[in-house]
């Protein structure tokens, strides 16, 4: 193993609930109401795979040009930028601090693949960017996850055979991605179904030697 590729929501930060506060306002905006219950199905998704979904669930998947699909999937992004603007390091999930520095002190290298256009800018409100080689810009993707893409890119941008490396993901879509990549998958909460070749019940339980001895297990 040379490297770890980390998904940002659920695993780094728990910036669900800011998504969530954005959506259903945007949701609210043209008619649509959705619940947390709905929220579950965001996750993981790409943005406009997001708003496609609002849209069918309120039943105006017609309704809307792909220009103004981009402006109400923007109109969202611009209020999550705002509540996530108070972001602090304090808002590292348990563990993750630790667990990037054994990374860095074994010689890892360390990727983000997210659905998140606002990745780099979050690392940054995090103090953690530092420890990161390469970050996968979503918008250059052509799919979003569950398709292997993001992952298989992350992997190519640290010069890295997918067989390589590792993928720390919270969402079923996201394991799909890590494990269509030829990736090593590792699960945080995730259900038995994501067929995770690791999982762990939270963050707190992610260190190097657990991580590696499972790695070698699978090979």
């Amino acid at each position: 193993m040379q490297a770890v590729v980390f998904d940002l929501d659920g695993v780094l930060t728990d910036t669900a609930d800011y998504h969530f506060k954005a959506w259903k306002n945007l949701a609210a905006s043209i008619g649509i109401q959705i619940d947390h219950t709905f929220n579950e199905q965001l996750k993981g998704i790409s943005r406009m795979d997001s708003l496609e979904r609002i849209l069918e669930y309120g039943g105006r998947s017609n309704d809307f040009t792909l220009i103004e699909r981009e402006q109400l999937a923007e109109q969202k992004n611009e209020e999550y930028r705002l509540l996530i603007a108070s972001i602090t390091p304090r808002e590292l999930l348990p563990g993750i601090a630790s667990f990037l520095r054994e990374l860095k002190d074994e010689g890892l290298k360390i990727g983000l693949a997210s659905a998140s256009k606002n990745g780099s800018s979050i690392l940054e409100r995090l103090h953690i960017a530092d420890n990161f080689d390469t970050i996968v810009d979503p918008a250059k993707l052509s799919k979003g996850k569950p398709d292997p893409e993001i992952f298989r890119t992350a992997a190519d941008q640290l010069n890295l055979l997918p067989s390589e490396c590792a993928g720390i993901e919270d969402a079923v879509a996201g394991i799909q991605s890590i494990n269509g990549a030829g990736i090593f998958s590792v699960g945080v909460g995730v259900p038995p179904e994501a067929k995770a070749d690791w999982n762990v019940n939270a963050t707190a339980e992610l260190t190097l030697g657990e991580l590696m001895a499972h790695f070698k297990a699978k090979k």
